[in-house]
Order: structure tokens, then sequence, then C-alpha cells
């Protein structure tokens, strides 16, 4: 008590003592220390190297992969896709592709052409076509050159072929130029000429001879 009287009067504090509850303010902090500490320890204990005694025994190495089956028959594989696609694109073409039309015998034809005709009015243009039609089907079915013939032309060269003959020539020609008259004739009233009926007759009269030339073709003698 006198000491702290003498120093009160020399002005001077007295020292101040850490109470109890000021030492449990700190406990926190020291707690939190204690815990930063631990995870520091732990961590460098994790990231720190094992030591060779720590490491597990390593397997033995396993077998060597065999090749698998592109690598063995890549080549193969192409080779056989380039000839499929080649093969279908073949198949595909016959398939697909137009084919000639079927040849058509020279009589049956114009029989069918002038059957088309039978009911139409004989004017100029059905004569024409129906003269037309004969003349093609004479041209085939006999041979004859090919071009363009006027009416005398084309009578000239029938007469003078020996495997028409002069009969049916001479019934060529004569109906041949009945059509032309009537064709050019001045717009008055004729007589019909029947050209659809008359130019099947001569058809079924050049049949006949052709029928007579295949039947007298062995009868030749050989050249």
């Amino acid at each position: 008590m006198k000491k702290e009287e003498g120093r009160r009067k020399k002005g001077l504090r007295a020292p101040r003592r850490l109470s109890l509850p000021g030492l449990w303010s700190l406990a926190p902090l020291c707690s939190a220390l204690l815990i930063l500490c631990s995870s520091f320890l732990v961590l460098a204990a994790a990231t720190s190297p094992p030591s060779a005694d720590d490491l597990p025994p390593l397997r033995p190495p396993h077998a060597e992969l065999p090749p698998t089956f592109w690598e063995q028959h890549s080549l193969w594989v192409i080779v056989a896709g380039i000839f499929l696609l080649g093969l279908a694109g073949a198949a595909a073409w016959l398939l697909t592709r137009p084919h000639p039309p079927a040849a058509v015998p020279p009589e049956v034809q114009a029989r069918q052409t002038l059957e088309a005709l039978r009911h139409q009015p004989e004017d100029g243009a059905l004569l024409s076509r129906v003269s037309q039609t004969l003349r093609h089907y004479v041209h085939a079915a006999f041979d004859l050159p090919p071009g363009e013939l006027t009416t005398t032309e084309f009578c000239r060269a029938v007469a003078g072929h020996g495997a028409i003959g002069p009969e049916l020539s001479t019934a060529l020609g004569e109906f041949l130029r009945a059509c032309d008259r009537h064709k050019f004739s001045p717009p008055a009233p004729v007589p019909s000429l029947g050209a659809v009926s008359r130019a099947l007759q001569l058809i079924e009269q050049a049949e006949a001879r052709r029928a007579q030339l295949r039947q007298a073709a062995p009868d030749k003698p050989a050249a």
C-alpha cells in the first residue's frame, strides 16, 4: 500500500495484470494456429515423395497385342470393295440400258401402218403416206439400193430387178403412178382409188413372190 501511494504521488501508474477473462480471449487464436500447423504437416506428408519401401510391386508386363483384322487384310478388303462396286455398276448398266427394238419384218410393219390409215379420208396426204409405205416395204423386202427416188426412177429400178419379176413390177408401177395422178389432180370429184386396200394386195402379191424365190433358192446350182 505504501508503494502504491508513493507511486501515486510520483504520478506513476501501477502495472496492469492479466486477468483470467483476458487469457480466454486468446484461446480461439491458439486453436486456429494449431489447426493451421496440423494441416500444413498433413499436406507436407502427402506431397513428399514416397520412399522405395512404400511403392507397390510392379506387375509382370502384358503380352504383345496381336495385329487387328484391318491391319492384316486392309489391302484385300479395299480391292474386294472396288471389285464389288464395279460389278454392281456393270449390273445396273446392263439392267437400265435401252435395249434396241426387236427387228420387225418389213411386211408386218407395212401392214400395221396401212391398217392405221384404212378409215381416213383418201386425200393427197393419205395417198402420199400409202405410196411411201409401199415403197419402203419394197426397198426392205427385195434389198433395193438405198436412196430417195422419184416415182419414175423407182418404177425403172423395180422393172430392172430380176427378183421382183415383170408381173409385180408392172403392178407396182401402175399403182404408184395412179397415186401421183390423184395427188396432183385438180380438186374435182374423182372416184376413190382404194389406195389402202390396193397397197395391202400388192404386199400380199410381193410376199407370194418372195416365197417362190425362197423355194427356188435350194434348187440353184452352187457357184
